[in-house]
């Protein structure tokens, strides 16, 4: 898949700069056109969390509250994307070109998981930040909104410095169709890369046989990829299949998202939920 047009979510925040920061860094890499999209707070919406008892004045003056802190983010985040346009140097374009690397400004009122997942069904890939303990609510509501109802690949971005991804990719193969989209997806960015290594789990839940198959799959694409296997029960995956990708010194690893039950990963955990806990580079997931 040739991945033509990227969607990143900004909100001003730490969280959303990393986001920016690598999605122009892979965008201008691959000439990509970037919508970069900032959704407002409705100040309405706070009405129902106030509570019962308070007078109008008191609603008022909490909706006026709201509404700046909505001016004070927008500007925030528009300034970090005219920063970045001005650091990797897309030019600003609201009509699509025949090539070239672009980025185009979206601002809207609402709430930003309803939009990312309206907006990103028509993008090749989302660029979505990682939740951390810290994160706000919003931050896990939106990389769902992006995994479970766009149908399309998510770059998931971790917290602080992180390499610019694509040039030492680790594949997480487990044979699922998860996994078969996220490689799907990735295959322009494996075509680009200097290494590629598959890496497959053998214990009682799947085969390390899968990843020979796979390998012969990428060769027909050009893609020359060395295969390796984790032994280990299955509870065992996700520390392993970190520190193995760590010991790589990958800076990308492409995996699918979920592919067991997410509320059974949730409550069991799995290795899905352990990779958005912990991992320290950028994941490339689809669902």
């Amino acid at each position: 898949m040739t991945l033509r047009t990227f969607l990143i979510p900004a909100d001003g925040s730490n969280d959303s700069a990393r986001c920016l920061e690598l999605g122009f860094m892979l965008g201008q890499r691959l000439n990509a056109h970037i919508d970069v999209l900032h959704v407002r707070s409705d100040p309405k919406d706070t009405v129902p969390l106030l509570g019962e008892g308070m007078s109008v004045a008191m609603i008022e003056d909490m909706m006026d509250v709201a509404e700046k802190e909505g001016v004070s983010r927008s500007a925030l985040a528009h300034k970090g994307f005219e920063d970045a346009v001005r650091k990797f140097g897309a030019v600003e374009s609201d009509a699509a070109a025949a090539g070239g690397f672009s980025a185009r400004w979206l601002e809207e009122t609402g709430r930003e998981d309803d939009a990312v997942a309206a907006h990103g069904r028509i993008t090749d890939l989302i660029v979505a930040a990682r939740p951390t303990e810290t994160s706000d609510v919003s931050t896990n509501l939106t990389l769902n909104a992006a995994l479970f109802e766009t149908g399309r690949p998510v770059l998931v971005v971790p917290p602080g410095d992180a390499p610019e991804p694509g040039r030492k990719i680790v594949i997480s193969w487990n044979g699922s169709a998860q996994a078969a989209r996220a490689v799907a997806s990735a295959i322009s960015l494996l075509k680009a890369a200097e290494s590629v290594t598959v890496f497959t789990v053998d214990s009682g839940r799947t085969s390390g046989e899968r990843a020979p198959e796979l390998a012969s799959y990428l060769a027909w694409h050009g893609i020359q990829a060395r295969t390796e296997t984790i032994f280990g029960p299955a509870s065992t995956v996700g520390p392993k299949l970190i520190d193995d990708v760590r010991a790589e010194q990958a800076d990308l690893l492409v995996m699918g998202a979920y592919t067991h039950s997410r509320m059974r990963q949730l409550i069991l955990g799995g290795v899905t939920r352990h990779v958005l806990e912990t991992a320290e580079l950028p994941v490339l997931m689809a669902h």
